[in-house]
């Protein structure tokens, strides 16, 4: 049975999740909620996975501001869940600062770095999986025009959009990718209607494929190709079946493996900086029945070849977040 409690802070209140024993495991999912059928929703199914596979329950909180993430963490290490993951970068000031105070909770973040013992840091080679979509979009697209459209201008969004534009160049060295970020704030990543407008104004300037990074705000990006008759491309969770036969693939991260790895090795689990990308099929794209009609055999092979070719060392996606650049002009 699942019991709701509030917990006041001083800044707002807190919705808290609690089931079982104060050992639980606890997540904390970041703005947008955990229904946001992207990077949230694939951490909450990571939880689920583990809940249902093993009996067992844990504790959850969904943010509603920036304010609650320090306290969020202190209220759960103190109630004793263990390990206590976090979903997002944006947490990871708040967790340098709490960590040290709790040297006996093992603590997870998903996108972040945080260097302290009790801290496992998480991260995906997101530019790898994204320029596979990428050279999808070149296939599929029929001119030279596709995009782009990011949630949150970030270091970590430029890498989505420099590999998706280094995908895209490979199969068609003349592509013109434009790409647009959302906002500078966290509400950049729950803006479906602005989300809508930049991709109705990518279409205007030519775009035949848009690839969304952005949260919340993505699922706006679709719904704006699917009325305007373009593809497009979804990201983190399998975002297929939204739009069936306009949502050309996902860009698959598996937030939902990292969640679900640290809720069964428990308190345990290795801590210290974690990188997954195609090799340890971290990230990848996604073939289903939603999808299958838009992928040829000939595109299939060729971005089969280009992930062996990659995790081979013989194709090297640029990481922008290694140096600031990406060596494919966007507009």
């Amino acid at each position: 049975m699942t019991m709701m409690k509030t917990l006041m802070g001083a800044a707002a209140a807190l919705a808290v999740t609690a089931s079982g024993a104060l050992a639980d495991p606890a997540i904390i999912f970041d703005l947008g909620g955990k229904f946001d059928r992207s990077f949230n929703e694939s951490a909450f199914n990571g939880a689920q996975r583990w809940a249902e596979e093993t009996g067992g329950s844990y504790r959850e909180i969904e943010l509603q501001s920036d304010a609650q993430r320090e306290q969020s963490m202190r209220r759960l290490a103190e109630a004793g869940a263990n390990p206590v993951v976090m979903a997002g970068f944006l947490q990871e000031s708040a967790l340098a600062v709490v960590a040290p105070d709790y040297p006996d909770t093992t603590f997870v973040i998903i996108d972040g770095v945080v260097d302290q013992p009790n801290v496992r840091s998480v991260v995906f080679a997101e530019h790898e999986g994204s320029y596979l979509v990428g050279m999808l979009a070149a296939m599929a697209a029929e001119s030279d025009t596709v995009s782009f459209v990011g949630g949150m201008d970030i270091p970590l969004i430029s890498r989505f959009a420099c590999g998706y534009a280094q995908g895209v160049v490979a199969v068609n060295p003349d592509a013109i990718v434009i790409a647009n970020m959302t906002g500078t704030t966290g509400a950049a990543w729950n803006d479906p209607v602005r989300g809508g407008e930049l991709t109705r104004g990518q279409i205007g300037q030519g775009s035949e494929v848009v690839f969304a990074a952005a949260g919340g705000t993505g699922l706006g990006v679709l719904q704006a190709a699917a009325d305007e008759g373009i593809l497009s491309i979804g990201v983190d969770s399998n975002q297929n079946y939204l739009h069936p036969g306009s949502v050309l693939t996902s860009m698959i991260k598996r937030v939902d493996v990292a969640v679900y790895d640290a809720f069964t090795t428990g308190p345990e689990v290795e801590t210290g900086l974690h990188v997954f990308g195609l090799a340890e099929e971290g990230v990848g794209y996604a073939i289903d029945e939603f999808n299958a009609d838009l992928i040829t055999e000939e595109m299939q092979a060729a971005v089969d070849a280009a992930r062996e070719a990659i995790i081979a060392g013989e194709i090297v996606v640029h990481n922008f977040t290694d140096d600031g650049t990406c060596p494919v002009q966007m507009q």
